[in-house]
């Protein structure tokens, strides 16, 4: 619509050139009947002659520069399709299920956690010993990333057997991996945690996750373990352990034993 526009105007305006080119014609004519006026007559038509081809070069000019902004706009208009398909993408496949990412740690857990005097566990003797005596801990690196939330696509669950698939969602199995997330970040705020703040009650817990960190197949990477599985949505049952089943064949966690605890670590994305 706008093109026609364009070429009527375009149409209007070479027709109102042709008859001033007429009229100039004709007034060149009629002066040469009279040769005593006609120098300053043809001077006139001369200097209008010039202002019209002033004003077709500078018409030509701009319509050279729109020509040449045709082909930018399309670029733009191309990478602004993709964009909008990406940002399609992304809303498709991000979880509508969002908890916080720090749901195990609620107040009261982050309270006993923090409680005063600690105590450590001897592992050779079995036995309670003061914070008098060194606690071997990992040293934690400045700016400690938080674990990682590789979330999955409708795509990557199609891709699996309709029997390991069950009834999972792919809403469902993402909500699992803010759950695995908080697990593993839970975790390391203990493994890190100062002495003075771990509480008496979890400090045997803090110990056993700094002798785990410290395996060779583990140390730098975010975990935690299948006991710590409790929810809300990834919980030490049949639909839990499906869950974990389908995030290890598509490259999300992978397993490994401690002792007599199963860990589970994060896999962050290639």
């Amino acid at each position: 619509m706008e093109a026609k526009r364009a070429g009527a105007s375009l149409d209007s305006l070479v027709s109102s050139f042709n008859a001033r080119i007429a009229e100039l014609q004709e007034l060149v004519i009629a002066r040469n009947m009279y040769p005593g006026s006609s120098v300053a007559d043809l001077s006139a038509v001369d200097a209008a002659l010039k202002a019209m081809e002033l004003q077709v070069q500078a018409i030509k000019d701009r319509l050279r520069e729109e020509t040449e902004a045709i082909p930018k706009a399309k670029k733009l208009i191309e990478a602004s399709l993709k964009q909008q398909k990406k940002l399609q993408s992304m809303c498709v496949h991000v979880p509508s299920h969002l908890p916080e990412r720090m749901a195990p740690l609620n107040s009261s857990y982050a309270d006993e956690c923090l409680q005063a005097p600690a105590f450590k566990h001897d592992p050779a003797h079995g036995n309670l010993k003061t914070e008098d005596e060194p606690v071997p801990m990992p040293k934690e690196k400045k700016g400690r990333a938080s674990p990682p939330l590789w979330y999955i696509t409708s795509d990557e669950l199609d891709t699996l057997s309709s029997y390991m698939r069950g009834r999972l969602t792919v809403d469902r199995v993402n909500a699992a991996i803010n759950d695995m997330a908080a697990y593993a970040e839970a975790n390391a705020q203990l493994i890190y945690a100062p002495k003075k703040k771990v509480g008496e009650n979890h400090w045997e817990k803090a110990l056993e996750l700094r002798d785990i960190a410290m395996t060779e197949s583990i140390k730098g990477k975010h975990f935690f373990l299948e006991t710590d599985m409790k929810g809300p949505t990834l919980k030490l049952d049949n639909t839990g352990k499906a869950i974990l089943t389908v995030l290890r064949h598509l490259g999300r966690i992978t397993e490994t034993r401690a002792g007599h605890h199963r860990v589970i670590i994060l896999l962050k994305p290639h």
